[in-house]
């Protein structure tokens, strides 16, 4: 076939499509539309025009009587209707219809929005046809313009400079108080990529570089900005500082950079972070209420659980107790002596606080499920679970703290596809005790290995690290409440010797298992069984 002839067969049969596009059923479809559909000939007259047309301007005649005139002639019988709010009209009745026609005439085809009488906003797009003719579509858009002004009312009013950005990363819309950082306007901010926003502000002088390394503050700068969430704190030339925060969003990114030069965010953070103190020692209060009752429980229990029971005041009194002291005398010192301390000083004690809060909700936690558990109350709502790929994921979780230590994390063994029957949260709950306990243990330069196989209608997968191993004595004891294998030479320096436990418990109440094996010098391995999916 030669090239005149191809051209022939690929190309399109208009006539046949006009009259596809005229037949009943077509016309039928147009008018169902929640949008108005009006049709313009070479000359600019209306040729068609659907039924929801007609619900937008409800003071226009009906669309049989706008067949034959012009688009300026429909435009002014929408203001003599008072179709037309008259905030649009300000510029003259003539200035509004040529601004209208230019859409046809010249070919304008940006979106043009009107405001109706009753408020209603509608936006205006046309394109021309291959005919000189054109097409214009007419959509209600009040809510989308509602919701996008109380955005822009909502940013104004907050005293933090604030920007969002499109998925393609370019600027929609900011505050007044971002536009002055970069010395731009508003409207001049709209449209501007991210990266070209902060190159032009480093070289116009508007932030401070360390060392006049321009180009690598642009780009850690950058790293910040595209990760899911970060902050670091940018200073001006002019001395002022700011914190900046960035947060990844469904449909794009949100930037704010809050003012600390003066210390008065950190005063407000001291404040909020001593409210959430207070709370904190309620919530450890009540707790110590519960735990209390738990020992009082243990006492009636069997020779073991006199053992648990002595075990638990043990590990109590370190890791509620020391870490309480901590926060309590933090908290009193910045309490007492807060106008002395610097913002920086302010900002690491609150850490501290935070930190020392964080480590006992996650003991409480611990305990709690584990509780949970013994009594017969969790109830495992299974899903389908890629096994091998959940360990892939946990392989890179755990990638940096790795990587602080030199430890390979080798993950070739887990074949996609391997499917469980495992309650989602409680799987992951056992994938980071496992992962934690072999990155903690393993020494410098070590190396953690995962696999997963299936076998028998259970899937399996093992956390295998070569560090310093447990004695034969000491496997059985560790998967007891509050005990460690005496891989630390400090008793409580990894935690509280719940995370073996926790899993072993997880495992069982799903219907698998929780094995482990580990020699002196030898590593340590530890291997879960879970039902395979059905």
């Amino acid at each position: 076939m030669g090239f005149a002839n191809a051209q022939k067969v690929l190309a399109p049969d208009f006539e046949a499509l006009d009259r596809a596009a005229q037949s009943p059923a077509v016309l039928d479809a147009l008018d169902c539309l929640r949008i108005a559909i009006t049709m313009y000939d070479a000359r600019g007259h209306m040729v068609y025009a659907n039924q929801h047309f007609g619900y937008l301007f409800r003071g226009l005649p009906g669309r049989e009587a706008l067949m034959g005139m012009s688009y300026g002639e429909i435009v002014r019988l929408e203001i003599e209707s008072g179709e037309i709010g008259p905030a649009m009209l300000l510029q003259g009745v003539d200035s509004f219809i040529a601004a209208r026609c230019k859409q046809l005439s010249n070919g304008d085809f940006r979106p043009f929005d009107i405001t109706l009488s009753d408020g209603r906003i509608v936006e205006i797009k046309s394109r021309r046809t291959r005919d000189g003719g054109s097409i214009v579509l007419w959509a209600d858009v009040t809510a989308a313009r509602q919701a996008f002004g109380r955005l822009e009312d909502a940013i104004e009013l907050s005293a933090d400079a604030f920007a969002f950005f499109d998925l393609a990363d370019r600027m929609v819309v900011c505050n007044k108080e971002f536009a002055a950082l970069y010395g731009r306007g508003v409207e001049q901010m709209k449209g501007i990529a991210f990266r070209d926003m902060i190159t032009d502000a480093v070289e116009r002088g508007r932030v401070k570089v360390e060392r006049g390394d321009k180009a690598g503050w642009i780009e850690r700068r950058m790293d910040l900005h595209n990760a899911p969430a970060g902050a670091m704190t940018l200073e001006t030339p002019s001395g002022a500082a700011y914190l900046v925060r960035d947060r990844r969003t469904r449909d794009g990114r949100v930037t704010v950079l809050t003012d600390v030069t003066d210390g008065r965010r950190a005063e407000a953070a001291f404040a909020e972070q001593t409210q959430t103190l207070e709370k904190t020692k309620a919530e450890l209060a009540q707790s110590a209420t519960y735990l209390a009752d738990l020992t009082r429980r243990l006492d009636v229990a069997a020779a073991s659980a006199d053992t648990t029971k002595t075990t638990l005041l043990r590990t109590m009194s370190h890791e509620l107790k020391t870490p309480l002291n901590a926060i309590i005398g933090f908290s009193d010192l910045l309490n007492q002596m807060a106008e002395r301390f610097t913002p920086e000083q302010t900002r690491e004690y609150a850490t501290l606080i935070h930190a020392g809060g964080q480590n006992l909700l996650k003991l409480i936690n611990h305990i709690l499920d584990l509780t949970k558990l013994a009594a017969g109350k969790f109830e495992p709502k299974p899903v389908r679970l890629d096994v091998s790929g959940a360990l892939w994921v946990a392989k890179d979780a755990f990638a940096e703290r790795a990587t602080a230590k030199s430890i390979e994390i080798d993950a070739n063994g887990c074949p996609a596809g391997l499917m469980a029957d495992v309650d989602e949260a409680a799987f992951g709950q056992m994938i980071t005790q496992l992962m934690t306990n072999a990155v903690t243990y393993t020494q410098n330069g070590g190396r953690v290995t995962l696999r997963a196989w299936v076998t028998d209608g259970r899937v399996s997968l093992s956390v295998a690290d070569n560090g310093p191993g447990v004695l034969p004595e000491d496997l059985g004891r560790i998967l007891q409440p509050f005990e460690q294998g005496g891989r630390s030479t400090t008793d409580h320096e990894h935690g509280a010797g719940l995370g073996l436990t926790l899993t072993k418990a997880f495992a069982e109440a799903h219907g698998g298992a929780l094995a482990i094996a580990s020699e002196p010098g030898e590593g340590f391995t530890a291997i879960l069984e879970l039902p395979e999916a059905r």
